[in-house]
């Protein structure tokens, strides 16, 4: 299917001479003489890139461009600018301009910057596609734990959703350092920007600068086409830089300078390119002790590091492993489509008893094995692929009785959770309404419970959770 373009520009003949360019290389285009026009037209059917003049009669391009963000977010506007005004092109950019071509217009830069800017469109609507899903994936909800340490992460990532400042995260592996990252970005003023992982352990070194900044064609072998980078595709939102102690000195000089620049120049590029990104990194190494041995640099870290989480391992916040257990639980008999029991007394007291070096990715892979084998039963002892010891199956009262104040915890935090609206928490916990109410009465928990305002903190574990 062939693009769409839509062309505002006051000036006839450039205008027809642009669309008959792009016409010639096998766009669609249509044409407005001003920004009032444009913006109705825009409005009347959708476009895959809309080219706007800056200087024009009854609405200009900036002005265009600002509609445009609210009515069709997804679509990239490229400005044109004449080279006095290159200021206004430079705030156009900010406020969220693909791109911006100089007068005379150069047909080589306009093709490059046309389809740079088609594909910098292409993946806005990918991720506007699949936004809403992510979001219902990375809510506070998800992000499982009651216990002290993990309620004050809680606060912070709700504070920190609201802004757009740069975040350091570091915790052992498996502690769940992406999730953290996605819940700031999805739970705030970012939520339906583009959100941008990266793995930089995974980059091989010599392209690790094209794959972050981009590149122009021809700039190095194998750079068939321009490429947009990962800074790019981010802007006005968030760039997850996962095991940032793995980046190269060289290209850590480079990073220090998008930060205090807020500009990227693709490799084999001139030209500056404004970005608005807020950068959250992840660490599992001490990146203090890294410069010190100089191999990360101090100004970056500064940078870097402007508010820190600090995630704890598993093994620092065991109460919450039936909290997630259960989750893993109803996550993989749903995506398996299997029916299993729950878990007995004696695997959940090897699950709280192991060491969990893997931290909470490796409870998860655990739990989804279980699933595998436990099909119509309770997950047991035999099921869990590490040594339990001498732990059976066999109940103990003493168990009976922990596992009964657990889940009593369990559904007054829940309660809270949902300011004791019992469909809420009903749905919440996945079961009925009735079979909440029956459970209110066999664990001896108040009907008010759950009302703003009551603590509910019992045996030294918090029952607070996320609003």
């Amino acid at each position: 299917m062939r693009k769409h373009i839509l062309i505002a520009e006051d000036e006839q003949v450039l205008r027809e001479s642009l669309a008959e360019l792009l016409a010639d290389e096998g766009f669609e285009v249509t044409q407005a003489a001003n920004g009032s026009e444009a913006y109705q037209a825009a409005l009347e059917s959708p476009y895959d890139l809309v080219l706007s003049d800056i200087r024009m009669p009854e609405m200009d391009g900036l002005d265009l461009l600002d509609r445009l963000r609210k009515a069709a977010p997804e679509t990239p506007v490229v400005m044109l600018t004449a080279y006095g005004t290159v200021d206004s092109a430079v705030k156009a950019m900010q406020s969220g301009a693909a791109d911006y071509l100089l007068k005379p217009v150069q047909f080589e830069d306009l093709l490059a910057k046309v389809k740079r800017s088609l594909e910098w469109g292409e993946m806005s609507r990918r991720c506007r596609q699949v936004t809403d899903q992510l979001a219902a994936d990375c809510s506070f909800h998800n992000l499982i734990g009651e216990s002290q340490n993990m309620t004050k992460l809680y606060d912070m990532v709700r504070t920190l959703s609201g802004v757009m400042s740069n975040v350091l995260i570091v915790g052992e592996s498996g502690t769940g350092k992406e999730l953290f990252a996605r819940a700031i970005h999805y739970n705030g003023i970012t939520r339906d920007k583009p959100f941008v992982p990266v793995n930089c352990g995974a980059i091989p070194e010599s392209l690790i600068e094209s794959e972050l900044f981009g590149h122009r064609r021809g700039s190095f072998t194998g750079a068939i086409k321009d490429k947009v980078g990962y800074f790019e595709a981010a802007n006005n939102g968030t760039i997850f830089l996962d095991e940032i102690s793995t980046l190269p000195v060289g290209v850590q000089s480079t990073l220090l300078r998008v930060l205090e620049e807020r500009v990227v120049i693709p490799v084999g590029d001139t030209q500056a390119r404004p970005v608005n990104v807020r950068v959250i990194a992840a660490s599992n190494r001490d990146l203090a002790t890294m410069v010190t041995e100089g191999e990360f640099r101090e100004d970056l870290l500064f940078r870097l590091d402007v508010v820190q989480l600090q995630l704890p391992p598993l093994s620092q916040r065991k109460e919450d492993i039936p909290l997630l257990a259960h989750h893993f639980l109803e996550k993989y008999m749903r995506e398996m489509n299997r029916n299993v029991l729950g878990v007995t007394n004696g695997a959940m007291r090897a699950l709280l008893q192991h060491n969990w070096r893997g931290n909470v990715r490796e409870l998860e892979n655990v739990i989804e094995r279980a699933v595998i084998f436990a099909e119509n039963r309770a997950i047991g002892v035999e099921d869990l692929p590490f040594d339990t010891g001498e732990l059976s199956d066999d109940v103990s009262e003493d168990l009976k009785d922990a596992l009964r104040q657990f889940e009593r915890q369990h559904i007054m935090s829940s309660l809270k959770r949902h300011n004791n609206d019992k469909a809420e928490t009903a749905k919440y916990l996945g079961i009925g309404v009735s079979s909440l109410y029956r459970k209110l009465e066999e664990l001896n928990i108040p009907k008010n419970a759950g009302q703003n305002g009551e603590s509910h903190a019992e045996n030294g574990v918090s029952a607070e959770a996320e609003a």
